[in-house]
């Protein structure tokens, strides 16, 4: 499920995956900052890129998915030039491609879950593309919510806590400004409203 042929097969499924609102973390933390270059790191449909456009964002939008890059730069295009226009869509695994490092006044990983080592790998990655000054958000879902009824991956593994994400940055370098786990209400798969939580890790680089 981790890999390009599971999500392509996701996508093609169906003709919409996610809602087309921007991640409301993303929102809470990235209101009011100025504007820079973003990178969104695994956008699917776009939603996330579009929103930070909008706010006169440079983004590089990446995903593993073509098809899920084909409907973001066509939502996109219907937004307007001034959201296109600042939207670079690259189809990568970051895995392979990593990031340029301290390329980015932004990188926001939301929901971004692989097993443990692949993960932290990653996650080490996007916070070397981190400019000195800028700002690291990575959002997941906690591991609680294998609890619920909303039925997230059955992997726990691919699960984590903000803490740990912050507890593999170094404070020397490393301002972090949050870890925290937020609850929000949602509605799951047989319609049921079900409280879930967000693992939320913001941090500054230091200049």
């Amino acid at each position: 499920m981790f890999e390009e042929a599971a999500w392509e097969e996701r996508y093609r499924a169906r003709p919409t995956v996610w809602s087309g609102r921007p991640n409301p973390q993303l929102v809470a933390e990235i209101t009011g900052l100025p504007a820079g270059r973003a990178l969104d790191v695994g956008c699917g449909e776009g939603a996330d890129a579009g929103w930070l456009a909008g706010r006169g964002w440079r983004v590089t939008a990446v995903d593993i998915s073509a098809t899920a890059l084909e409907r973001a730069a066509a939502h996109a295009a219907a937004a307007g030039p001034e959201v296109a226009d600042r939207i670079e869509w690259l189809h990568a695994d970051l895995r392979v491609r990593p990031p340029a490092e301290g390329a980015y006044d932004l990188v926001s990983a939301q929901f971004m879950h692989l097993p443990g080592a692949a993960r932290r790998e990653l996650f080490a990655r996007l916070a070397a593309a981190v400019a000195p000054g800028g700002t690291l958000l990575i959002v997941g879902h906690h591991p609680r919510d294998l609890r619920t009824t909303a039925h997230r991956m059955h992997f726990p593994d691919a699960m984590y806590t903000a803490e740990e994400v912050a507890s593999a940055l170094d404070p020397a370098a490393w301002q972090v400004l949050a870890t925290e786990t937020r609850a929000r209400n949602t509605v799951d798969p047989e319609g049921r409203e079900v409280t879930i939580h967000d693992a939320v890790l913001v941090a500054r680089r230091r200049a």
